[in-house]
């Protein structure tokens, strides 16, 4: 049974011959540039089936002579003959396999608390985090990962002729053999450059971008951005950054506040706090990731408290 992700797939790569075989045609106006141009910008999905689709439209013999309609053909033959080309290009490049598989992107993913590692084919190695989701988006243009949710650490190798991009949302980071850390959530996006360079900007090239431009790292640095466009720079612990690699949380002063919000990404068992005034409590030491229930009761007994079962989840309270 084919998967909605494919049949979306195949819905865009017919979407990608289409606009092809219209842009081939002698009858091109500037408002289909201009259609097409919005249609691209809609979703990097589309960038990418467009250029499946030219590959397979560069190798097929007498191609561009498929298109050569006669002028004099009434509007409505002229769609027909089009479609006919749209759907025999389509065919060549689903039926025939000759790039529907790049297409195809390898999709990764980790569970709550689980943790993944992959080496991809140019030797770029990625670890992902808990509760993390990535797509594998390379071309012979670009090697682009789409980060949808979680974290994950990027370590690239150079291809200067390839630039990496990870796209997280509508930022993207481009890096040159660099490690990277990146967290993609719903209340921050966070680059921490741990070696090399890298730039972040807008995903989409030519994006508008009133608040935030394009922000150069060097090591050590990372960038955060929060809803509502506020973004900050700052120096963090390294150690604090990629602990998680280990299996381990390392926080330094940090309010129990944020020790929960992290603890909460990587349990089943649900941390909360039992008044709102022990969010501000402070909190320093080094706490596994496999047991965040456990982690809690030592943060209790730290500061003279107890941890209270209550439903699916546990309850930090004096």
């Amino acid at each position: 049974m084919r998967t909605n992700h494919e049949i979306f797939e195949d819905l865009v790569l017919a979407e990608a011959s289409a606009w092809l075989v219209r842009l081939q045609s002698p009858s091109r106006t500037a408002a289909a540039d201009a259609a097409f141009r919005a249609w691209l910008a809609e979703d990097v999905t589309h960038a990418r089936a467009f250029a499946r689709v030219t590959e397979t439209w560069d190798i097929i013999p007498g191609a561009a002579q498929l298109v050569t309609i006669p002028a004099a053909a009434r509007t409505r033959q002229r769609r027909r003959m089009l479609a006919a080309v749209a759907a025999c290009l389509l065919l060549a490049v689903v039926g025939g396999g000759i790039t529907f598989y790049a297409l195809r992107s390898p999709v990764y993913q980790t569970a709550v608390g689980g943790q993944q590692t992959v080496t991809l084919d140019d030797g770029t190695r990625i670890t992902l985090n808990t509760d993390t989701r990535l797509t594998v988006a390379y071309s012979k243009t670009e090697r682009r990962i789409l980060l949808d949710r979680g974290e994950a650490i990027f370590d690239d190798t150079q291809d200067s002729r390839r630039p990496f991009i990870v796209q997280a949302g509508d930022r993207a980071i481009s890096a040159l053999g660099t490690t990277f850390d990146v967290r993609n959530d719903p209340h921050v996006f966070e680059v921490t450059l741990i070696d090399g360079k890298v730039k972040v900007g807008p995903a989409a090239s030519g994006q508008a971008d009133a608040q935030h431009g394009e922000t150069v790292l060097s090591p050590g640095e990372r960038v955060i951005l929060r809803p509502g466009g506020e973004q900050t720079i700052d120096r963090p612990n390294l150690e604090e950054i990629t602990a998680w690699q280990r299996g381990e949380l390392i926080f330094d002063d940090a309010t129990l506040g944020k020790v929960v919000s992290e603890l909460n990404r990587y349990g089943n068992t649900h941390v909360s706090l039992g008044n709102p005034a022990l969010a501000q409590l402070r909190v320093s030491g080094v706490f596994v990731t496999r047991d965040p229930v456990e982690a809690a009761k030592a943060i209790a007994r730290l500061h003279n408290l107890n941890v209270i079962r209550s439903g699916q989840g546990v309850v930090i309270a004096r």
